[in-house]
Order: C-alpha cells, then structure tokens, then sequence
C-alpha cells in the first residue's frame, strides 16, 4: 500500500509540475521576468514551507542532511531550471523538453550503478514507451547544438539532484527537505533579480498567476515528489514523471486553443501505457498487496 500511495503522489506531482509552463505564461504576460518569477516562486515558498515546518514542530535539518539539501536547492534546482531556460534560447521548446526528459534513462543507470536499484524487463519497457512518447508529446524540432548540449545537461543535474534526493529522503521529511530546497534555491534568484533588476507583476491578475505558480507548480509537486520518491525509489519517481508533459499540453489546448494533432495523442497514449505498466508491476511486486 506504501508503494501505491508513491505512486499517487508522483502523478500528482507530474500533473502539477505541468501547470507551470501554463501560469508561467500569464506571470510573463504581466511584464514579470524569469528571475524575478523565480526569485517570488522559491523565496515565498519557503516561508510557507517554514510555517508549516514550524507549526508541525518538526526540527530544522542539521550537519550533512543539512548541506546535501541546500546543494539540492542551489546547485540542483538552479543549475537545471538555468540549463533549461538557456537552452530554450538556442532549441526549440519542443527540442528541449524532449531532451531534458532523458533524465529517466539516466537516473536508472545512476539507480543501477551506485543505488544497486534492480532493473527488470517491465521496467525498460516502460522506460522506452515513456521515453518515446514524451518525444511524440512535445513535438521535437531542430536547434542549435549549444541548445542541446545545455538540455542535456540540464538532465544531467536534476539526475543528480533526484539520486541524491533519494538518500536524503531516508532520513528528512518531505516538509523539512523541501523548506531547504526553496530557501536555497531562493537565494540564489535573488542575487540574480538583484543584479538584473526586479519586475514585478503590473496587475492583480499577475500576481495571481504568480500565486498559482507557487502554489500548485512548486509546493505541490516538490512536495508530493518528494514523499513519492520516499517511497517507491528514483527510478519509477523519474519514468511516471512523464505524465507532466501531456498535462502541459491537455491545459495548453483548453486555455489557450494549442492544437492536439494525432502524433501528441498518440505520444500521450504511449506514456500512460508506461505509467500502467509500471504501476501494475509495482501493485504485484508489493508485499502487502493482496492480489
């Protein structure tokens, strides 16, 4: 039952990682830039985080728990969110995406080299559908190779970051590690909003988007992430994130008329083939599952 609530908890956190692009696009429209976006998305996040952390009378992490968080948030986060955004200057949105959901295969390798993670057939199948059906997905085109080089790398960390997250998660909670995560993060954007100068939200509606960034693109898909991958390991954390990209594409079509061509539904079919696989093998391979 532990592992199926992982599961749960990884969807939904896909599926709210997948509204950011959404209400990214409104916070933009309100004349507010990245860092400035990126400075109020982690910096209040954090205080919400510490809130609750304080409330819930949970104690605040100390010594290498502590340290290994903070280069979570300054270095995972902030060097994999940097490489995307760069790298969307230089590759198509598509392109990008679809490189940066490499990330899956990557983890596995790292899961199998240095986690002792078991890989079995079920899981490379529903690794490659998962894989090829976020390609279909997001509609790939062509790019610079610098633009490829930085989407790649930006895989590479947030691989990182979920493989040491999986060590960590063994020993904080999910409110503690995340406090960290957004504070560190935080501060970082707000050296760089610093530098290149604050914009913020010219209008009410804009600062609701940016509300809504923080709260159902950041809060509740860290979060539910890192719960989830508490429970069920980074290797089935990173594949059932695929579901992130047909939810981008499902709210982007209803608000704001994208169309859904025949090789985004099929890519999306593909990636939720992936995700009942997985699931089914992890309800049959669980030991408290009745069946």
């Amino acid at each position: 039952m532990n592992r199926i609530i992982g599961i749960v908890l990884i969807i939904i956190s896909a599926a709210s990682f997948g509204t950011l692009a959404i209400f990214g696009r409104y916070a933009y429209a309100d004349q507010v830039d990245i860092f400035t976006l990126l400075f109020l998305r982690f910096t209040i996040a954090a205080a919400l985080m510490a809130a609750l952390l304080f409330v819930r009378r949970e104690p605040w992490p100390r010594g290498k728990i502590l340290v290994q968080l903070i280069g979570m948030g300054a270095i995972g986060y902030v060097g994999q969110s940097f490489s995307y955004l760069t790298a969307i200057k230089y590759a198509s949105a598509g392109l990008v995406a679809l490189l940066l959901y490499l990330y899956p295969t990557f983890v596995a390798i790292l899961s199998a080299i240095f986690l002792k993670e078991k890989f079995t057939r079920l899981k490379l199948l529903a690794l490659l559908l998962a894989t090829v059906g976020a390609a279909l997905t997001v509609n790939p085109s062509g790019g610079k190779p610098l633009g490829m080089i930085l989407a790649i790398t930006g895989a590479a960390i947030y691989s990182v970051y979920i493989i040491v997250g999986a060590g960590v998660m063994q020993k904080v909670s999910a409110i503690q590690s995340s406090t960290i995560i957004f504070a560190s993060a935080g501060v970082v954007y707000g050296a760089g909003t610093a530098v290149s100068g604050a914009h913020f939200p010219q209008t009410e509606a804009g600062w609701v988007a940016v509300g809504c960034v923080i709260l159902f693109a950041t809060v509740i898909p860290v979060v539910t992430f890192l719960a989830g991958l508490q429970r069920i390991g980074p290797t089935n954390a990173s594949m059932l994130s695929t579901v992130e990209p047909i939810v981008t594409v499902l709210l982007a079509a209803i608000l704001f008329g994208e169309s859904l061509g025949i090789v985004t539904l099929i890519g999306g079919a593909l990636i939720l083939i992936a995700v009942i696989l997985l699931t089914r093998g992890e309800m049959v391979s669980s030991p408290n599952n009745p069946l």
